[in-house]
């Protein structure tokens, strides 16, 4: 099988370690996304996959053998960069055979990949040009047919969409989804972009800091968070995060904060937390926005409307704090810079510990 397994990997510069331990599996022909902000390890931990960071300490192994000393060319990978890293005195043909000649394959081999590849990848009609003669897109799009032509076990992504513009990443997104499933080749992809992480991945890897914060489908991710990271980390906008006060009202919890009270879902961790801080988590998404006359809802300080079509988002203060909520424009009863606040399920909110920042448990909800 072709899978991935990251047994305790572990990177060092000097005294300096970046990667503290991490553990994965990937199946075969999953497409796992590592994702997280600049400086958490994701492009690093991918380099020490591909070979070209050497491991200090752990194991990796692809299709059950352990590769911690075997050369890049040797691991069976198939790498594609952010740079495209195309030979530029080389037509598209040549940039996507090179690895072929390199393995001395015959010109009828060599010939019937070329065609097959470009037929995929839509660069027919652009063989003999140069890279300076094409789109960022298409650049892109050779640099994955020279991946592909190899017929690898493993296929790394390295930010590939990076330089291209929203419209191109729109697309190439799709491009690159599709092809997975058309070839079906196990797939480990890095960025920054948590939309590129929630549209492309089998599992999504959410990495802070070196460690692996959260391992999941991007729905499980997205509707129970391990912890305030990642939910600040996915979803767009982010989920907003109110520190509050537990009380309890008879047989029922609120969050108090800021003069409001927020019903809080009955969970049996916050019996133990009454007169304590927690840290209130709300999806812009869940939010129902309210003006003057709403009985029961939070109050919130308007100060910017972002209109985008069908929806808007509003940008508000609540106690100190930004607060933001995505707003549907076409069945709004009222103008949206009439909103004075919002109203929310209780069984909506997540709800994390004030110290450790994790999750009470007891509140995951279907995915």
């Amino acid at each position: 099988m072709s899978g991935v397994q990251l047994d305790g990997i572990i990177k060092r510069y000097g005294a300096v370690q970046v990667v503290h331990g991490v553990d994965l599996n990937v199946a075969e022909k999953e497409f796992v996304v590592l994702v997280g902000p600049s400086g958490c390890g994701k492009s690093t931990t991918l380099r020490m996959i591909a070979g070209l960071e050497e491991i200090s300490d752990g194991e990796v192994t692809i299709d059950g053998r352990m590769v911690n000393r075997v050369a890049p060319k040797d691991r069976d990978v198939a790498m594609v960069f952010q740079n495209y890293a195309l030979y530029p005195h080389l037509n598209v043909a040549d940039n996507i055979a090179f690895g072929l000649r390199i393995r001395r394959e015959s010109k009828e081999v060599i010939a019937s990949s070329i065609d097959e590849v470009a037929g995929i990848l839509g660069l027919t009609d652009y063989l003999d040009r140069r890279p300076a003669d094409l789109s960022g897109g298409q650049r892109q799009r050779v640099a994955m047919g020279r991946a592909i032509v190899r017929r690898p076990k493993v296929f790394l992504f390295d930010e590939p969409l990076s330089n291209l513009d929203a419209k191109l990443r729109t697309q190439m997104r799709a491009e690159i989804k599709r092809l997975h499933n058309r070839l079906g080749v196990t797939s480990i992809y890095v960025t920054h972009d948590q939309v590129e992480a929630m549209t492309l991945a089998d599992r999504i890897v959410v990495m802070h800091d070196g460690r692996i914060e959260q391992v999941g489908t991007p729905m499980e991710l997205f509707m129970n968070p391990v912890n305030t990271f990642v939910a600040s980390f996915l979803g767009s906008p982010p989920m907003n995060q109110v520190t509050a006060k537990v009380e309890k009202v008879g047989s029922d919890f609120v969050g108090v904060f800021a003069g409001n009270r927020l019903p809080l879902a009955r969970l049996g961790d916050l019996e133990a937390r009454v007169g304590q801080d927690v840290v209130v988590g709300i999806r812009p998404e869940y939010v129902t926005p309210a003006t003057d006359g709403v009985k029961d809802q939070v109050r919130i300080e308007l100060d910017l409307v972002e209109t985008l079509g069908s929806e808007a988002l509003l940008h508000a203060m609540l106690a100190d704090a930004p607060f933001v909520i995505k707003a549907d424009t076409t069945t709004a009863a009222s103008k949206l810079s009439d909103v004075t606040g919002f109203t929310i399920a209780p069984e909506l909110i997540r709800i994390f510990d004030g110290e450790t920042d994790l999750a009470l448990a007891g509140q995951d909800r279907p995915a």
